[in-house]
């Protein structure tokens, strides 16, 4: 008889942390823009969405462009990732933010490292993603697993 083991690697599983990372980050982000501590002129998943389907959108198109990218990154760690731990959620944290300095602030305009806007771009998108590393990690580590059949 095989042992029963936590995987933890379900789709609803890492689809529903996903969606936790990117509320929670979510929430943050508007928070500091509500207080007027946000150097971003706008949101930039609104900014990429608009950059994207090339016309002015509402706040709600640019959270669902947040939701979706949050979602997949959080699914690739959760399904694909071989060890799971904080380092791995910060190095992936790590990645993605490079990754927007290099490639989406240029993308949408704001230049290399958002320094067209400002270089407060370039701490002010680090929290973030630090902070989905965080949660990333802790509703991975923490949040219950099914019990699945070893093979």
């Amino acid at each position: 008889m095989t042992e029963p083991r936590l995987s933890g690697r379900s789709w609803p599983r890492a689809i529903g942390i996903g969606l936790g990372v990117a509320v929670l980050t979510g929430m943050m982000m508007a928070i500091l823009a509500k207080i007027g501590v946000s150097p971003f002129p706008k949101p930039p998943s609104l900014a990429f969405a608009e950059t994207l389907l090339g016309r002015d959108l509402p706040l709600p198109v640019g959270l669902l462009f947040h939701a979706a990218y949050v979602t997949f990154w959080c699914v690739v760690y959760v399904r694909f990732f071989p060890q799971r731990n904080l380092k791995t959620a910060f190095a992936l944290a790590l990645v993605l933010w490079l990754a927007v300095l290099v490639v989406f602030f240029p993308l949408v305009g704001w230049g290399f490292a958002g320094t067209h806007v400002s270089p407060k771009l370039i701490p002010a998108s680090l929290l973030p993603h630090f902070l989905f590393g965080i949660l990333l990690w802790g509703l991975d580590k923490y949040l219950p697993r099914k019990a699945a059949t070893a093979p």
